[in-house]
């Protein structure tokens, strides 16, 4: 089974941007959709970004569309979600998950891997 390592959270001030990192070994992320997830205090965890196997197809939460990018790079094993134009309201542990289905669905059960989350503070 793979294992998920998330780096590159932080804090940061509104406006700002942070580029996590979603980092596989075990075996390799390629026959795997990938999406990330955030959970913020007292919060259910929810979808923010999800790719396919290939790359090919991408979909967004839509309060972050225009501001976070994922990508992939299969060569690394490895999976990122670029966020830009930062606000308070994205602050939360971001959550980098896997599945062996076709597609990244928006749901948390749809996922049988994660990591162990890395926390991202954008300060007003």
């Amino acid at each position: 089974q793979v294992q998920l390592v998330e780096t590159g959270g932080g804090l940061v001030q509104a406006g700002g941007s942070l580029r996590l990192s979603c980092a596989a070994s075990g075996r390799t992320l390629s026959n795997n959709a990938v999406a990330w997830f955030r959970q913020a205090p007292g919060q259910e965890r929810e979808f923010v970004a999800g790719i396919s196997q290939s790359g090919g197809l991408v979909n967004y939460k839509d309060s972050v569309k225009g501001r976070f990018a994922i990508s992939r790079d299969n060569a690394k094993n490895a999976v990122y979600l670029q966020m830009n134009s930062l606000k308070p309201e994205d602050t939360a542990v971001y959550y980098c998950a896997a599945r062996q289905g076709f597609g990244a669905p928006v749901a948390v059960y749809a996922y049988d891997t994660w990591g162990q989350g890395a926390q991202v503070t954008v300060s007003s």
